[in-house]
């Protein structure tokens, strides 16, 4: 193999594993556009929606049925999250308090995962895409649901665009983010927005879990918050609240930590991620895409 051949393979991979950070990120932006929390029980989310439709095939039940039954669970998490978890934060708007509720919710659910299905490694089966079904572009074989996962991420990027700018729904989270109150008084349901939010970013999440699971193969209760720091960065790196930035900041993550693993340690791969999320805070802490908010007084 030359050397632009290994390089165009390490960029085709690091886009495809990106494109996982990407999905991540995405459920993150969902919740930061209404309460301007970032939901850190999400990775526990995509892990316990994973073990959730694997428990129902388990049992027999086919994938038509356990996919929805799963999504409807942990849509509901979702509600119950924002309901007893967030809301009742949302009174002291300088507290931190989110961070340590929304993480111990998650914490709860990697537990309780251990206590379910025991902490050891389950298998994942194929979903639409066999482990062994690739795609050769270049002459570079990429696994399938990585691709597959790349264009959800788009589909998912354009869909929020779409939604955030140019429909009512849009407007309404952007004016319950500027101003709950405000917004209640202009008669927009602000509490009904902020539930919904939370609630799409935990189908997110299940979404994320059914197309990253494969991937893996095996699926642990430290799964999804082993992936979802990652996908934190990825949104940090491209602007937290920014659709592109959730989408561009993921794959330059993936691409930056296959460069980093091809050419220097494949050990030092995540450690430069990191690195990444301290240069971005000090430098640019709105990150790539991200829109500094002014605020008068």
């Amino acid at each position: 193999m030359s050397s632009l051949e290994f390089a165009l393979e390490l960029i085709f991979t690091g886009l495809c594993v990106g494109a996982v950070y990407s999905l991540i990120a995405h459920g993150f932006n969902i919740t930061f556009w209404t309460t301007k929390v970032v939901n850190f029980g999400h990775g526990p989310f995509i892990m316990f929606c994973s073990m959730l439709v694997l428990s129902f095939l388990l049992n027999g039940l086919p994938w038509i049925v356990s996919i929805p039954l799963g999504f409807f669970i942990i849509i509901l998490l979702g509600f119950i999250l924002e309901r007893f978890s967030i809301r009742p934060l949302l009174k002291y708007p300088t507290s931190m308090g989110w961070i340590v509720s929304t993480l111990g919710v998650g914490l709860f659910l990697q537990a309780l995962a251990s206590k379910i299905w025991g902490a050891q490694a389950l298998a994942f089966p194929p979903f639409i895409f066999k482990a062994t079904d690739y795609v050769s572009i270049f002459g570079i074989q990429l696994s399938a649901q990585y691709l597959l996962v790349l264009v959800m991420a788009l589909v998912i990027m354009l869909i929020m665009e779409v939604i955030i700018n140019k429909t009512i729904w849009g407007k309404a989270m952007k004016a319950v983010a500027h101003d709950p109150n405000f917004a209640r008084v202009m008669g927009i349901k602000s509490k009904m927005v902020m539930t919904l939010s939370f609630m799409i970013s935990a189908l997110l999440a299940g979404v994320a879990g059914i197309l990253i699971a494969p991937i893996y193969g095996t699926i642990t209760p430290e799964f999804g918050m082993n992936i979802m720091v990652l996908g934190f960065v990825a949104s940090v790196l491209g602007g937290i609240g920014s659709s592109k930035g959730a989408l561009f900041g993921g794959l330059m993550l993936g691409v930056i930590e296959k460069l980093v693993g091809g050419y220097i340690s494949t050990s030092a791969e995540h450690g430069v991620a990191f690195l990444i999320l301290i240069i971005i805070l000090a430098l640019k802490p709105d990150g790539i895409f991200g829109v500094k908010v002014v605020q008068k007084v």
